[in-house]
């Protein structure tokens, strides 16, 4: 049966199938999506089911279905509220950039301070994609739609481009995009190496990485 809605129910859009408008519905969904988180980046999106998220959040099928009627649409809400998450770090990111360039003295320490800004947007993001296993998982299930999947990339490498655009010395502009893609996969790159249990190797190769971003950064800025 599980699969059965999780095929015929695969959704394209992130909205819930009953909106809670009180604040115990709200925390019901908000657990349901908190197992489901657990049970993806655990199990695999295509392996996962909903009676084992049902379980894990202490709560009936018929519940979960009340909300989330497929798995795909408790897929796409998660997905939805990762990027939500996201939105809300780079907007901080974005801040404390902003009022970096503002200090007395900035504009002499324009490479230290671009360099603290990558690594601040590295680290985060790290931090961010091994706390939240899940996001990575449902951004490559098959049953997503090319039109999302596309949308979010871009909402991505849009923010990171917004990023590079308050730095100094200045990044061209044509060079944005290929950069801020560039820099969203080194990072996708550095989850998968956290997660790799040869610690001789893990750790050395994210900070590789992590050396590779910043000189190519002051590479293409030297060249500005």
């Amino acid at each position: 049966m599980d699969s059965q809605k999780s095929s015929a129910g695969a959704s394209k859009t992130a909205k819930i199938t009953k909106t809670p408008s009180r604040g115990r519905g709200v925390q019901r969904v908000s657990t349901l999506l908190d197992a489901a988180s657990a049970v993806f980046a655990e199990a695999g999106y295509e392996a996962a089911t909903t009676a084992e998220i049902a379980r894990r959040a202490k709560a009936s099928i018929g519940s979960l279905y009340q909300f989330f009627p497929t798995k795909e649409h408790l897929a796409a809400a998660l997905h939805a509220r990762h990027l939500d998450s996201l939105a809300a770090v780079f907007d901080s990111l974005a801040a404390e950039a902003q009022g970096a360039a503002s200090e007395p003295g900035a504009a002499s320490e324009q490479g230290a301070a671009s360099e603290r800004i990558i690594d601040d947007l590295f680290q985060r993001l790290l931090v961010y994609l091994e706390a939240n296993p899940a996001f990575l998982v449902l951004g490559e299930r098959r049953s997503l739609d090319p039109a999302v999947k596309k949308q979010a990339r871009a909402r991505l490498r849009g923010r990171i481009a917004g990023l590079l655009q308050t730095i100094a010395p200045p990044v061209p502009r044509e060079r944005l995009a290929p950069l801020a893609a560039l820099i969203l996969h080194m990072i996708r790159m550095a989850a998968m190496l956290r997660a790799d249990d040869d610690l001789a190797i893990r750790d050395p190769a994210v900070a590789e990485l992590r050396e590779m971003l910043r000189r190519h950064l002051a590479a293409t800025q030297a060249r500005a």
